[in-house]
C-alpha cells in the first residue's frame, strides 16, 4: 500500500486548488492540463510500460469525444451513459486495431504508422459522415445541470477530471505491481525473449491496447462535455497524438506520474512561449519546440529522471568522505 500513497498525497493536494484559486483562467488551464495528463497516461500504459510507441492516439480521443456527443444529441440518451459508453468504445477500438497490428507482427515504426493511418482515416470519415456533422461538427445543447454533465462551476468540472486522472495513477501503479505489468517489461525489452519464455506477446499488447485506447477515450468524452463541441479537425487531431506522446516522455516515460507531471510542464511552457513571443504568428511554436527539445535533449528520462539524479548528485554532495586506506592499513 505504500507505494499508493504519493498518489492520495498528490490528489489531496490538487483537490485544493479550486478551494484556494477562484480564477476561471487558471481552472480553465489545469482543467486542460489533466485532460492532457489523461491521454498521455493512457499513451504511458502502451508506449511506456510495453514499448509500442504510437502516433495516433487521437482515434481514441475522437472516438470517446464524438460517442459521447453523438448519443446525446441525436439519441438523447443521458450525458453520463454516453460517457460510459465512449470509453468502452475507445477500449473496443484499441482491441481492434491492437489484434489487427500485433498479430499481424507488426512493431516499431510500422506499428507507428499504422495507428497514425487509423486516426487518419477516422478523421477524414468523421469530416464527411451526416451523423457526426461532418465539416460542421456536433454541438452539445446548453442544459445546465448534473444530469446533462453540466455546471456552472469551472471547479466541478477540475474535480471529475482530476477524479479520473486520480484513477489512471492508481491503475497505472497496479500495472507496475503486478504480473501482466513485468510481461509488459519484459516485452518492452526484448520481446523476442520475453515470448521464448512463453509470454503471449500478442495478447499482453494487445491487452495493453485496450486500456490505452479506454484510458485516451476517457478524456476525449470529457472533451466534448467541458467545450460541449466536437469536430473532426479537433477530435481527431494532430495535437491530441502530439501531446499524448509528449507528455509521458518529457515527465518521465513509464513512470507513473511523468504524464501528470509532463502534461503541467507542457501546458505550462506553451502558455509561456505564447507571452515571450506576442501576436507573431508561429513563434510561439518554434519557441516552444526549442525548448521541449532542451528538455528531452538534457533529460533524456524526463523530469523526473532529472530530479532524480539531482538529488542523487546532492546526496553524493553531502556524503562524508571516505578516506583511503592502503593495503598495509595507512592512510
Amino acid at each position: 500500500m505504500r507505494g499508493f500513497i504519493p498518489i492520495v498525497v498528490v490528489v489531496a493536494v490538487l483537490a485544493s486548488v479550486p478551494l484556494v484559486i477562484h480564477s476561471n483562467v487558471t481552472l480553465n488551464f489545469l482543467v486542460v492540463a489533466l485532460m492532457i495528463a489523461l491521454a498521455g497516461q493512457g499513451w504511458n500504459i502502451l508506449g511506456g510500460y510495453a514499448g509500442q510507441y504510437s502516433f495516433g492516439h487521437a482515434a481514441f480521443f475522437g472516438t470517446g469525444a464524438y460517442v459521447t456527443a453523438i448519443l446525446q444529441v441525436r439519441y438523447g440518451v443521458n450525458a453520463w451513459i454516453g460517457f460510459g459508453a465512449g470509453i468502452v468504445c475507445g477500449a473496443a477500438l484499441g482491441g481492434v486495431i491492437g489484434a489487427l497490428t500485433f498479430r499481424s507482427g507488426l512493431r516499431g515504426s510500422y506499428f507507428a504508422l499504422v495507428t497514425l493511418a487509423f486516426a487518419e482515416v477516422l478523421r477524414i470519415i468523421a469530416s464527411v459522415a451526416p451523423i457526426t456533422g461532418a465539416g460542421v461538427g456536433t454541438l452539445v445543447h446548453l442544459d445546465l445541470g448534473a444530469r446533462a454533465f453540466q455546471f456552472q462551476s469551472r471547479a466541478v468540472f477540475y474535480w471529475i477530471i482530476l477524479a479520473l486522472v486520480a484513477l489512471s495513477l492508481v491503475v497505472a501503479r497496479l500495472i507496475k505491481q503486478s504480473r501482466f505489468g513485468a510481461w509488459l517489461i519484459a516485452v518492452r525489452e526484448n520481446e523476442d525473449a520475453a515470448k521464448a519464455l512463453g509470454v503471449d506477446t500478442s495478447s499482453v499488447k494487445t491487452t495493453a491496447m485496450i486500456i490505452s485506447g479506454a484510458m485516451t477515450a476517457a478524456a476525449g468524452c470529457f472533451y466534448a462535455q467541458y467545450f460541449l463541441f466536437v469536430d473532426s479537425g479537433i477530435a481527431y487531431g494532430t495535437w491530441i497524438s502530439i501531446e499524448a506522446l509528449l507528455t509521458p516522455i518529457i515527465g518521465g516515460v513509464g513512470t507513473v506520474f511523468g504524464p501528470l507531471l509532463g502534461a503541467l510542464a507542457v501546458r505550462l511552457l506553451g502558455e509561456g512561449a505564447k507571452l515571450v513571443t506576442g501576436d507573431v504568428p508561429g513563434l510561439d511554436l518554434i519557441l516552444y519546440g526549442a525548448v521541449l527539445v532542451l528538455v528531452i535533449w538534457f533529460t533524456p528520462r524526463g523530469l523526473i529522471g532529472g530530479c532524480a539524479q539531482v538529488r542523487g548528485w546532492f546526496a553524493r554532495r553531502g556524503r562524508p568522505a571516505v578516506p583511503f586506506i592502503n593495503e598495509a592499513g595507512h592512510g
